[in-house]
């Protein structure tokens, strides 16, 4: 990654469960990590090659990844 996080580069971490994403950037007085956990669902990623260590996306892609969540079927249980 050739990316720095003091010019502007915001790192965005997903675990593989995709329902925990953590975001890192810089902001005046420090770094900033936000810190999203779903309840239910998961987060919708973009596209991507596994092999590939860094992804480049716009700042409104990023939105929709965090506003945009797949929701998971649920199976109901029969009494």
């Amino acid at each position: 990654m050739n990316n720095h996080i003091r010019d502007g580069g915001v790192f965005i971490f997903v675990n593989r469960d995709q329902n925990i994403m953590k975001i890192l950037h810089m902001e005046y007085a420090g770094l900033v990590i936000y810190h999203k956990k779903l309840d239910s669902g998961r987060f919708k990623l973009p596209g991507f090659d596994e092999d590939t260590t860094s992804l480049t996306i716009h700042w409104n892609d990023l939105m929709m990844m965090v506003q945009n969540v797949k929701i998971k079927s649920r199976k109901l249980k029969q009494k």
